[in-house]
């Protein structure tokens, strides 16, 4: 029984990541998403109150699917290389943007009502890197790390809005700002 419902909620997810790229935000309807997943409307509401909590758990598991990733990659790293970690960092969020059903639009938080967002991309960030560099960070390291996350994203969304595949010469000055703006905590 869990099972079936674990795989339902994983199609209504991606039905609803789906329609994302296909009409927009403002365009998704519970309706439409338990059509395209196959199952009744009812399943959509026992699950999800209304599009916005729907598109809120997509943003959870993106950031889940990010920090996988991002771990995934970090193993292979020299143990304290945090430039080699914050590349790859950007580098799978990159590459999310491309090739993740949804992303462009729901990163890490719904369109326009995704303040707590940066926020928990910080932590967890925060968090990889901490135990990448075998070294607790404190607050002043978590916040560098919160202030990088703002700025990059600003200049993310940038390139995404300028060019659909991510402007390479912005992605370029998202790694120049990151690695100078965190040298100074972590060198």
């Amino acid at each position: 029984m869990q099972q079936r419902s674990a795989e339902r909620l994983t199609r209504i997810l991606d039905a609803c990541a789906a329609l994302l790229d296909e009409v927009g935000y403002d365009g998704l309807t519970t309706r439409a998403v338990a059509d395209r997943a196959h199952v009744p409307i009812g399943s959509v509401y026992r699950f999800f109150g209304n599009k916005r909590a729907m598109a809120d758990a997509l943003a959870h598991r993106n950031l889940d699917l990010y920090a996988q990733r991002i771990t995934t990659r970090i193993a292979d790293l020299a143990r304290g290389d945090w430039r080699a970690a914050i590349d790859a960092a950007l580098e799978e969020y990159v590459a999310m943007k491309r090739t993740v059903p949804g992303f462009t639009l729901v990163d890490f938080g719904v369109p326009a009502q995704s303040g707590d967002a940066n926020h928990l991309v910080a932590d967890r960030l925060a968090a990889l890197l901490a135990t990448h560099i075998d070294r607790p960070l404190d607050d002043r390291a978590r916040r560098t790390v919160l202030v990088g996350v703002e700025a990059a994203d600003a200049v993310l969304q940038r390139a995404f809005r300028v060019d659909p595949g991510g402007d390479p010469d912005l992605i370029a000055e998202v790694r120049t700002l990151l690695h100078a703006y965190l040298a100074r905590t972590f060198d």
